[in-house]
């Protein structure tokens, strides 16, 4: 009989104790502790079992579980005595700022103070320590909500060194997404502010605590050491590319199998590795989404689980700041191609605003994203190939795309719509407004064909499950703008779409660029790239022509304008 899947359940010694549905991941525990790194910060997706993981470590060597062995026996950490000696043997401090998402710092640094003042409130028994001086226990309770930045950046290394003084041993300290605050700070716009508080709690806890036997942070991006760990020359990071703990967290394909086959499940092994799997680790390239996967065990169902865990909102943000060529990489990749790209995966938050590859960065921290592989090019810079991770996350990428331009007052589908309809009326009635409600908030740049080419794609994103859009490639003589090849072409038309920008020294009037642009699909021969995909008496043509915020759409069936012998009749 299948085990019963508690979904959301994070404490590992309930699920243990009430054998929910688990896949023993505790050889992490003798990996991690073999490895005898003094800080470790491990970066993984949302959902990846990260907190689990976490409490599993705490409730293994925590004190507070001395005698517990009934949550390990019988799993892979239990094998050897030297490890069955160590459970419930070390001090440990566990703290999470998971829910730390405030929109200013003051309700941010609350939100962490809370965290720290909860785990004092644990270890209140430490007051009655006959060997703690007067002075330890003022400084004990200092530790509350109104303390001083002061007392908050000394506060885990206080409490350390209580602990040691009452068990006689140094601690071990977990700390769960600990670049939440920072994210979030980024988005909100106080990233400056959080920063110094962030910086002097880190570096007491983790840098200069003579108190500590080991450290260990998760969370999805690995921020830079000039962010937050000027001097930290004890961390491991052990991101998405590293090797190691490349199992630990996510399943293995192996582990799928066994799941599937314990739910009846097999006969859809297929289906759900397309779904969920993908996920790279080091070198391990067939890791699936751990919290899908339990999704789909629990209700039979594929589609996208992992796309309502987290608004994305950092993610989002940089790519409405993106530029065209960043969207056009997009839409490549929706296309199921892949690129190369020089990126680092630690994350400078003072340069999102000017680097394009920091979205990179965090699209493949996410798990949106892929790295095929990691090569060191001739400049002796890191190039990741990157590609789509899977089919949930083709969903959620493509969801993020076509909202590149949302705005609540205008319905842009009504423009796919028109498109679809050959109404070009409606076409410029809703090309236009939307240009005059949406144009001030980008700037077009030095290349302002470029931008609007990219403001089209993302306006027609909607059409894919119809149509298969390409960009900018060759077909007869150049290089057309968009072209949709259609997927059911017994019933669909064939559609190019060039744009040009308005030139007084070229033309006179907007319906002269329109022309221009008209022609420039016929001379160049564009439809050839439909030439046995689609009815050469079902493709359409248009040009768009644009003059800062004005827009203005002709067209029609290509074999009308053949006809006529010109664009211009």
């Amino acid at each position: 009989m299948a085990r019963t899947i508690a979904i959301g359940e994070q404490d590992f010694g309930k699920i243990i104790e009430k054998d929910y549905f688990y896949i023993d991941k505790t050889s992490f525990i003798k990996e991690w502790w073999e490895n005898g790194d003094t800080v470790t910060l491990i970066t993984r997706p949302r959902r990846f079992g990260k907190t689990l993981t976490l409490k599993m470590v705490e409730q293994f060597f925590s004190v507070r579980y001395a005698g517990r062995s009934d949550l390990f026996e019988g799993l892979s950490v239990w094998e050897e005595e030297t490890y069955r000696k160590l459970q419930g043997t070390y001090p440990v401090i566990f703290l999470s700022f998971a829910n730390v998402k405030a929109d200013s710092y003051e309700k941010a640094r609350e939100g962490m103070v809370q965290e720290i003042v909860d785990v004092y409130d644990q270890n209140a028994f430490l007051l009655d320590h006959e060997k703690l001086t007067s002075h330890e226990k003022e400084a004990f309770y200092k530790v509350n909500e109104s303390m001083s930045d002061m007392t908050a950046a000394r506060s885990l290394l206080r409490l350390s060194s209580l602990l040691y003084k009452y068990f006689g041993k140094r601690v071990i300290l977990l700390l769960d997404e600990y670049d939440t605050p920072m994210q979030e700070a980024y988005v909100n716009g106080y990233w400056e502010e959080l920063i110094g508080f962030v910086r002097g709690l880190y570096h007491a806890a983790f840098k200069t605590n003579p108190y500590l036997e080991r450290g260990m942070m998760t969370g999805i991006t690995r921020v830079s050491k000039e962010s937050i760990f000027s001097d930290l020359n004890n961390l491991a990071a052990a991101t998405l590319t590293s090797r190691k703990y490349e199992t630990a967290f996510g399943f293995t394909e192996g582990e799928v199998l066994k799941a599937l086959e314990e739910f009846q499940l097999l006969d859809q092994a297929e289906e759900a590795r397309q779904w969920y799997d993908g996920f790279r680790v080091g070198e391990c390239g067939s890791i699936y989404n751990p919290w899908s996967i339990t999704q789909f065990l629990d209700n039979r169902e594929l589609k996208p689980y992992w796309a309502n865990t987290s608004s994305n909102r950092l993610v989002t943000k940089l790519i409405r700041k993106s530029d065209v060529s960043t969207k056009l990489m997009m839409e490549k990749l929706l296309q199921g191609n892949t690129f190369s790209t020089v990126m680092d995966e630690e994350i400078i938050y003072a340069d999102l605003d000017t680097k394009k590859s920091a979205m990179w960065s965090l699209l493949l921290a996410g798990g949106y994203l892929k790295a095929l592989r990691t090569v060191k090019n001739r400049r002796g810079k890191t190039e990741y190939e990157l590609s789509l991770t899977n089919r949930e996350a083709f969903s959620v990428f493509d969801d993020m795309v076509t909202g590149w331009f949302s705005n609540n007052r205008i319905s842009y589908s009504d423009f796919s719509d028109a498109l679809l309809a050959g109404d070009i009326k409606l076409m410029n009635e809703y090309l236009n407004d939307i240009a005059l409600e949406t144009f001030s908030y980008f700037d077009t740049g030095s290349q302002p064909e470029n931008f609007y080419h990219g403001f089209v794609l993302g306006m027609i994103a909607d059409l894919r499950g119809i149509y298969k859009v390409l960009s900018n490639r060759e077909s007869g003589d150049g290089r057309y703008d968009v072209l949709l090849e259609p997927l059911e072409p017994e019933t669909d038309d064939g559609i190019i779409l060039e744009f040009k920008v308005f030139h007084p020294k070229k033309d006179s009037r907007l319906e002269d660029t329109v022309r221009t642009a008209i022609q420039q699909i016929i001379d160049k021969r564009y439809a050839a790239a439909l030439a046995g995909k689609c009815c050469l008496e079902r493709i359409r043509i248009y040009g768009f022509a644009f003059r800062g915020k004005e827009v203005l759409i002709d067209g029609g069936y290509l074999s009308e304008f053949e006809d006529s012998g010109t664009a211009g009749n």
